[in-house]
């Protein structure tokens, strides 16, 4: 099952096996909701292969994405403080998972103190990443927010940068609290003024984005 979970710097082989020694195996197709914000768990999931969202949503079917988790990532980790599920998790691909219960999980953790380090880590990213969110959503108007979401996911490649990940603008608007129509229309603007090339394949960033819009 080791070779199953790439990308895991968290946990070293020996780890591993022991961890998942009782794990379920459970497999999902793409877009399918495996837990949903405000439901009772009792299980950590580590993600074999796929990549899944992280989101929140109201009764009118508005969505924010959160986080994006690939292989190597894992989550359900919150119920270690007594609660409900915090966010919904839907799969984006098909997608698997080694199930572990969190009665298993927390004995892992009383033997293992430097995963429990690496644990403590990746919630204060977590944690890091979530302010800077409700930062952006309560002092950025939209085109920032979306500039910034664009600086944060380019790569350079000589004197541009891509974005490689096939996003459609419906799940930028997510990912920002927008709507999709105010993302086409801030996109046709970019395009036109040469700022972006957009494809379904992937978005190029020709120069740096204009301060306001």
């Amino acid at each position: 099952m080791m070779e199953l979970l790439p990308g895991s710097s968290d946990l070293n082989p020996s780890e591993l096996a022991t961890l998942l020694a009782s794990a379920v195996i459970r497999s999902y197709p793409k877009n399918a909701v495996i837990l949903n914000e405000g439901d009772e768990g009792d299980s950590v999931y580590f993600v074999l292969a796929g990549k899944v969202k992280i989101f929140l949503s109201n009764d009118q079917g508005r969505e924010v994405v959160i986080g994006q988790f690939g292989p190597g990532d894992y989550f359900g980790e919150m119920l270690l403080e007594p609660g409900s599920r915090s966010a919904s998790v839907m799969t984006l691909d098909a997608s698997r998972f080694a199930v572990v219960r969190l009665e298993e999980f927390r004995e892992f953790l009383k033997t293992h103190p430097d995963f429990m380090l690496a644990l403590v880590g990746k919630l204060i990213r977590r944690s890091r990443t979530l302010a800077r969110n409700v930062k952006s959503l309560a002092l950025l108007d939209v085109y920032g927010r979306l500039a910034q979401l664009l600086h944060e996911m380019a790569r350079p490649h000589g004197n541009t940068w891509f974005i490689d990940e096939p996003l459609t603008q419906q799940e930028i608007a997510n990912r920002i609290g927008s709507s999709r129509e105010m993302i086409s229309r801030i996109f046709k603007d970019l395009v036109a003024g040469g700022y972006l090339i957009v494809s379904r394949q992937r978005i190029e960033i020709k120069r740096h984005l204009p301060t306001a819009w």
